[in-house]
């Protein structure tokens, strides 16, 4: 009897299906919403961040943390997103090596209308979940989320 293959760990397995499910629900609610709104979700995810944020702003690393991104990476968008209107860079009253990504009344705007749209979206990809199953899936992800972090 041979004992099982490392490649067919069930945990592998199910992180497997966390990819996929990720991956094909980014490109179909992503490409969704930028097609409706011209707004690509990362943008959308970085300005929704910053909107719920204490005063719509967040420091550089906070925000490449939140939105996973390198903190090279965060930089370059935000860029983008001030040459849109979106936001702009705010430097700290109290240590000049931080700098806050804030977001602007024209970036408020664009991620109303966008929620709109993305929610509609969101609404239709769980059609076939109750409130329970919602809720199940929020605690478990919860819980991944906090594993992931510890």
């Amino acid at each position: 009897m041979s004992s099982p293959r490392p490649i067919d760990d069930r945990l592998i397995t199910t992180f497997g299906r966390l990819v996929e499910a990720y991956s094909q629900l980014e490109r179909r609610l992503g490409g969704a919403l930028q097609a409706e709104t011209g707004l690509p979700h990362v943008w959308f995810e970085v300005l929704l961040r910053l909107a719920r944020s204490s005063q719509g702003q967040l420091t550089m690393s906070t925000l490449a943390d939140e939105a996973a991104l390198t903190t090279s990476g965060v930089s370059r968008l935000v860029d983008r997103l001030l040459a849109a209107g979106y936001v702009e860079r705010r430097p700290c009253p109290t240590d000049r090596r931080i700098t806050y990504a804030a977001i602007t009344d024209a970036g408020r705007e664009v991620l109303d209308r966008a929620a709109v749209v993305h929610a509609r979206n969101l609404r239709r990809t769980f059609a076939d979940f109750d409130p329970d199953d919602l809720n199940t899936l929020d605690a478990l992800l919860d819980r991944l989320r906090r594993t992931a972090t510890a």
